[in-house]
């Protein structure tokens, strides 16, 4: 799996091929896994390594990794305000960043409003993630 390089990658054409041998239900809940991933990997401040996104999400599904990867990037940017960033390209190490602007002066304010509201929002996105319905 640590062997998987860019020069194995698929083109566009190829991935689009093997896509569409799986059903998109499997392709979709990789991209739910590998969001889900990549939130508890950054919340623990852990670096994402390509290697153990292979090994632990992916799996047998390398062949649709980019198209994967790039869905769970719009997922997380759209939801979340996350962007996937590659920050080391020779050990393919990834952080993810927040891609919404930065607040300034009076909204810098914070309360206990404000916390539970992005409690509220976490777990909501959390459960939009799980197909609408969580277990406790």
């Amino acid at each position: 799996d640590e062997d998987f390089n860019l020069s194995q990658t698929p083109s566009h054409s190829q991935v689009q091929r093997n896509l569409e041998r799986r059903s998109q239900d499997q392709v979709n809940q990789k991209v739910s896994e590998l969001v889900q991933f990549l939130l508890v990997k950054d919340q623990k401040k852990i670096p994402i390594k390509r290697a153990d996104i292979l090994k632990k999400v992916i799996r047998e599904y390398k062949d649709v990794y980019s198209e994967i990867v790039n869905r769970a990037g719009r997922t997380l940017q759209q939801v979340f305000g996350l962007q996937l960033v590659e920050i080391d390209t020779k050990h393919h190490i990834y952080i993810l960043t927040s891609d919404l602007p930065r607040a300034e002066g009076e909204n810098l304010r914070r309360d206990n409003q404000t916390a539970k509201l992005g409690l509220l929002m976490v777990i909501l996105s959390f459960i939009f993630m799980k197909g609408n319905s969580a277990k406790d």
